[in-house]
């Protein structure tokens, strides 16, 4: 049986855990082991999903891996930070890839374009991995999200609704994952010379200059990760920002995406 590879940012590890509790045919979760799966892990064993982590030296490659009757899901988590250098993240995204491919019946990427730089990972890809499909976030019409906002709330269209509707005013656009993950996300800890309080002082003034006033709380329908509620009142208080909710994130090009490439690879 194949092995199934997720490679995907740290933003999007809710979405994998309702994949992951949601497919009975899953024999097996490994979670390669690195610096960004902490959260993660900790959530798995809060819903009881059973799991392994591995360091990747310890991963059989597929090839011995498919001998055997196990349909295996891989999970490996990147840096969230990489969204700051689109050029970084994009090298990193592809060394990955290929690093993956011999421990992998088929690839899913759970990002998006992320800047213009994740558009052509499929085509780049599909001579060098012809045993080994990498696939990326698409919607219904076959177009590459945006990012993990435009994957939550169901693809390009509705995302420019969205955006159409916040474009009065400077919107954050915030995930429970977003909620907790943004002071990483901006580096706040590492701005100004490791100074977080003059970092969000510059922030506030930045917010000033460009018309930022409000942050808008998209439910997801997913309560991996708690104190959705709290993370936005703290945020929106940190920036004298008022707070706006947002309906229609569901996990539909998720699981859509993750269902046509286990068919594939299952085939």
């Amino acid at each position: 049986m194949p092995t199934m590879t997720i490679v995907s940012c740290k933003i999007m590890q809710d979405e994998i855990l309702w994949i992951l509790e949601n497919d009975p045919a899953i024999n097996e979760i490994i979670v390669v082991d690195n610096e960004n799966i902490g959260e993660f892990v900790e959530k798995l064993d809060r819903t009881n999903i059973i799991y392994k982590t591995l360091p990747l030296s310890n991963i059989s490659p597929v090839c011995e891996a498919e001998k055997g009757s196990k349909y295996t899901v891989l999970i490996y988590l990147m840096e969230l930070g990489l969204h700051r250098n689109p050029k970084k993240l994009k090298k990193n995204v592809y060394e990955t890839v290929e690093t993956l491919i011999p421990y992998s019946s088929g690839i899913l990427l759970f990002y998006g374009l992320c800047g213009n730089v994740l558009g052509n990972v499929e085509k780049d890809f599909a001579v060098s991995s012809l045993s080994c499909p990498v696939h990326i976030l698409k919607d219904n019409k076959d177009r590459i999200v945006d990012d993990c906002i435009g994957a939550t709330v169901g693809g390009v269209d509705n995302y420019l609704k969205i955006l159409k509707k916040v474009s009065d005013a400077g919107t954050y656009l915030f995930t429970p994952m977003y909620s907790k993950g943004w002071k990483e996300l901006l580096d706040i800890n590492g701005r100004l010379h490791g100074d977080p309080d003059q970092a969000l002082q510059m922030m506030k003034k930045t917010h000033e200059m460009i018309g930022y006033k409000r942050v808008a709380k998209i439910d997801t329908g997913l309560a991996y990760t708690e104190n959705f509620d709290d993370a936005i009142k703290e945020f929106a208080e940190i920036f004298d920002f008022e707070i706006l909710e947002l309906n229609g994130g569901d996990q539909k090009i998720f699981e859509d995406c993750y269902q046509q490439l286990k068919a594939k690879i299952k085939a």
